[in-house]
């Protein structure tokens, strides 16, 4: 999907929301849209103070905070990066694989895996408030390598 229609489909679901795309909102998304794999906050950062030379360490994690609690990206915990969902129009459960070679992450979507974790954490009386599973390995591309 083209970064156009991904901002396109965001800035639908902000106004259905009744939440604000803002400019900095949006750029932060277009530079995630626009890469693929984790980014940390700083790199972001350094991104976007080419078109915002005034942006601080605040202005990032403003906007990661508000597209994280919109479902448009995920929080890759192990390496404290972040993901653009390629499909954060509806709620899906989320596991990831993550390249220790080549940093590419992979979003997968198992339902059966979601609600095995969820039984499993609510046996033992844990409430979940938010899950990513992560595992990390060697991609198909990389493993040849």
């Amino acid at each position: 999907m083209s970064t156009e229609s991904l901002v396109s489909k965001a800035r639908a679901i902000c106004e259905q929301n009744g939440a604000r795309f803002t400019s900095i909102r949006e750029k932060v998304f277009r530079l995630m849209a626009e890469n693929h794999g984790g980014q940390g906050a700083y790199e972001l950062l350094e991104q976007l103070k080419q078109t915002e030379p005034a942006a601080k360490p605040a202005t990032i994690y403003r906007a990661l905070e508000f597209l994280t609690e919109q479902g448009f990206i995920h929080k890759i915990e192990s390496s404290n990066a972040f993901m653009l969902c390629q499909h954060f129009d509806k709620h899906h459960p989320a596991q990831l694989l993550i390249c220790e070679k080549c940093g590419n992450v992979t979003e997968l979507h198992s339902a059966t895996l979601d609600a095995e974790f969820s039984k499993l954490a609510s046996a033992l009386g844990f409430h979940i408030h938010r899950k990513t599973i992560e595992a990390r390995g060697i991609c198909r591309q990389c493993h040849g390598n």
